[in-house]
């Protein structure tokens, strides 16, 4: 069967979590972050990071796996979602098209 493609956005206990993150946040999201980027390594998470929106920051991933199970079984072992820190929406997608960034300049 193909893989299939998700999106899922990491949901912060408050709206200013960024401007006032705690030491044992920070240190549970270096953990989220660190897991995160195993799975990127491997294959599995395609793109991730902050997103800086009006509404308040959240975190974002897009996911390739082999189906919807996949993606809670890989959010329920994050370890900001096992500490209760984070929750999370899933939804899927149909990938368009990616590429790497021609350039990390804005």
């Amino acid at each position: 069967m193909a893989k299939q493609t998700f999106f899922v956005r990491l949901i912060p206990p408050r709206a200013s979590f960024t401007d006032d993150i705690t030491p044992d946040e920070v240190a549970l999201m270096q953990a989220h972050f660190a897991y995160t980027q195993q799975h990127f390594e491997a294959g599995t998470v395609l793109v991730f990071g902050p997103v800086f929106a009006d509404g308040g920051t959240f975190g974002m991933a897009v996911l390739n796996v082999d189906d919807i199970a996949d993606v809670h079984t890989f959010m329920a072992d994050d370890p900001s979602v096992v500490a209760g820190l984070n929750t999370y929406e899933i939804a899927p997608m149909r990938l368009g098209g990616s590429q790497a960034p021609r350039s990390t300049a804005f």
